[in-house]
């Protein structure tokens, strides 16, 4: 009978000491949507923000029919891989297709302001202004959101590699989560190619 006891009093003592790395371990996975949902508030936004920029410019960017529909395209692909990458964010492969997309639409965005130098009166637009200032804070909040759910990232991996939670993370189901790696940094780390 005592040997019962000490076998229930030792498995009670591991049960206990598993409950708090369990604990975090779905506390930073939890962390980790947050921090996505945070992205993905940010996005929407700017989201919105460039079908409005789109709208405006329209009237005033008659010959750039073309740049405006790839802009519209590359907002509407860089929605869709958002929403993707929502329904799970620790998925490797949904959060790089939103990478790509996120990078191909800043690329065409990029483009867009471009041309839009070139119209005085849509450059001159106060709509226009506004739009794109609040584009540029986005893109910041973007920026930061982004490195939170980085960080929240690397708290759930280094605790699902600490002992004890190593013994059982992925038996229960806590692999490791991936990092966003925004594609446009390595663009800009490239020297521009200048043809004469």
């Amino acid at each position: 009978m005592s040997g019962t006891r000490i076998f229930i009093g030792i498995l009670a003592f591991f049960v206990f000491i598993l409950i708090k790395p369990y604990k975090r371990l779905v506390m930073l996975r939890n962390r980790i949507g947050d921090a996505f949902a945070q992205i993905d508030v940010q996005l929407k936004q700017r989201y919105d923000l460039i079908f409005n920029l789109v709208e405006i410019a329209r009237g005033y960017m008659v010959h750039e029919r073309t740049t405006l529909e790839e802009l519209a395209n590359a907002r509407n692909a860089a929605q869709t891989a958002t929403q993707a990458a929502a329904q799970n964010p620790a998925d490797a492969t949904a959060l790089t297709a939103m990478a790509q997309a996120e990078g191909a639409l800043s690329g065409t965005l990029g483009r867009f302001f471009a041309i839009a130098e070139t119209y005085p009166d849509l450059k001159a637009n106060q709509n226009m202004m506004q739009l794109s200032a609040e584009l540029t804070t986005t893109g910041n909040e973007v920026a930061f959101s982004w490195q939170a759910f980085n960080e929240s990232v690397t708290d759930f991996n280094s605790e699902a590699q600490s002992f004890p939670a190593v013994l059982f993370a992925k038996i229960l189901g806590f692999h490791r989560a991936a990092q966003l790696q925004p594609l446009e940094a390595e663009a800009g780390r490239k020297a521009p190619l200048i043809q004469l």
